[in-house]
């Protein structure tokens, strides 16, 4: 006699022991590897779909050079960061939900992610066109990225199942703001900002450690595309974005960006008003302003777009002296999840490469395996060893690391004094969208409301907009009723 299940199950039919909430030390702490049900339900969702990505299956990019022009020595030892140092690099754009054939113009969140060739190893920054994202726990991430994908029944993309999971994660309710609003819609990528997203280390000479985030601002300047424009692109060229950047680069029109970075001195964190780790928040600029470090200039194109583009593999667990991970769970849950999914869609030697092969000379213990091209000949394949081959022993306190204590939970980060899942989407369209851009907020939301959302979910997505503003809120809920709403465009959040 089978028993009554009051929750989900591991694969072997254990009960599951959360769906929502990684194993961490402490609430804020890092995430352990004896996550046995996160690391398993990661890796079954990397091989879940093969051969393309799992998300930001759609992309192309363009092979470019990094000048570190200011002096950010003080904050960072890394090599590329030191003034005057130039990087060769490769910039990969792409949308998230869409499959290998969906248009570039669909409404949708653009990954911005960087592989630097730098003279110590390959670094990657992995980000996106928005500063936040959905989620902040790594274990709601495959259950995100199928809400956004298709039904099982009927194989559609579905707005109902969107905004379902939306509204049962208000932590979602920054990022959605973002997506909904003018840049959901970047005319092009060489018209949109990119992000890291994330709160990374840097760590400097001396060994002291500062926090960072990363931005991107075009120098082209931002352009968005309107529903209408969007949704006749994506049936008149599928491959917009794609053919756009390709074009201004042969054209001799090299699009660039400046970088800038937060900068929050290590002690801070402990104590500032948001957690500054999470993903789902921005830190104020009055806070911590932007401090200018380089520029990034994209002037070649790939010369084979399977073996230069598709088949670059990005992981922000890629990291150089000088720069390290965070307490930030998404981040930590990534840089498991990114190079473990590679493997699945390239195969074990993805590293190995022309596209992902650092341009400093390699010696590593990993060996063999599908499609080894690149040994270490007959020198010992173990270590330690008698043979004369060089292993790494360091123990000690690591100059990444931070500290970390507490019992073993499954918990959502500890709330601080400002933290809160609306307040910060609030601000966005108070006081950094104008009337205009309001306007537009409401029909769009009010538009993919109207595809097909069904109640309970719809009026939870009532209390959702009316949490994030209350007049927001009860414009989108007036046009939903009196279905006035006109007709959303093609794509995530779109019908």
């Amino acid at each position: 006699m089978s028993k009554t299940r009051t929750g989900s199950t591991m694969s072997t039919g254990a009960p599951a022991p959360s769906d929502r909430n990684s194993l961490t030390i402490g609430a804020d702490g890092p995430i352990l590897l004896h996550d046995v049900h996160f690391l398993e339900q990661m890796a079954h969702f990397n091989r879940e779909k093969v051969p393309e990505r799992q998300p930001h299956a759609k992309g192309a990019g363009a092979f470019g050079v990094f000048e570190t022009t200011e002096d950010v020595s003080k904050y960072t030892k890394a090599a590329l960061f030191q003034p005057g140092t130039k990087t060769d690099l490769l910039l990969r754009f792409s949308t998230v939900a869409g499959e290998m054939g969906s248009p570039d113009t669909w409404r949708d969140v653009r990954g911005f992610s960087i592989k630097f060739y730098t003279d110590e190893g390959n670094y990657d920054l992995v980000g996106n066109n928005t500063p936040v994202f959905f989620v902040r726990d790594p274990m709601k991430f495959p259950h995100f990225i199928r809400s956004q994908k298709r039904l099982p029944d009927s194989g559609l993309r579905d707005n109902h199942m969107q905004w379902d999971f939306w509204t049962n994660n208000p932590e979602s309710a920054h990022q959605v703001t973002y997506l909904m609003g003018v840049r959901g819609l970047p005319r092009t990528w060489r018209h949109m900002n990119g992000y890291g997203s994330h709160t990374f280390m840097w760590i400097n000479a001396s060994g002291e450690k500062f926090w960072v985030k990363y931005h991107f601002h075009t120098r082209q300047g931002m352009a968005f595309f309107s529903n209408e424009e969007a949704s006749a692109m994506s049936g008149t060229d599928a491959d917009f974005h794609r053919r756009d950047l390709f074009d201004a680069i042969a054209r001799g029109e090299h699009p660039r960006w400046k970088l800038s970075v937060q900068v929050m001195p290590y002690e801070e964190a402990k104590t500032y008003r948001f957690n500054p780790f999470d993903l789902t928040k921005t830190w104020s600029h009055k806070d911590y302003p932007l401090i200018p470090v380089g520029m990034l200039t994209l002037d070649r194109n790939p010369e084979n777009f399977f073996a230069q583009i598709e088949q670059v593999a990005f992981s922000p667990g890629n990291t150089v002296p000088g720069i390290g991970l965070s307490p930030d769970k998404m981040l930590l849950g990534r840089a498991f999840a990114y190079n473990d999914a590679q493997r699945n869609r390239i195969g074990t030697n993805f590293h190995q490469l022309p596209v992902n092969q650092p341009k400093v000379p390699v010696d590593t213990y990993m060996f063999d395996g599908h499609m080894a091209y690149h040994h270490s000949g007959a020198a010992p394949v173990y270590a330690p060893n008698s043979g004369g081959r060089t292993w790494a022993d360091q123990t000690g306190p690591m100059a990444d690391g931070w500290e970390a204590d507490g019992e073993m939970v499954r918990n959502a980060y500890m709330l601080r004094a400002d933290d809160d899942d609306f307040g910060q989407p609030g601000t966005l369209v108070r006081e950094v969208f104008d009337d205009e851009q309001r306007a537009r907020l409401v029909d769009q939301v009010a538009g993919s409301l109207l595809g097909g959302v069904r109640e309970p979910v719809l009026g939870r997505a009532f209390d959702y907009w009316k949490s994030i503003d209350a007049d927001i809120g009860r414009r989108i809920e007036e046009k939903v009723r009196a279905g006035a709403a006109p007709p959303p465009a093609e794509g995530m959040g779109e019908g």
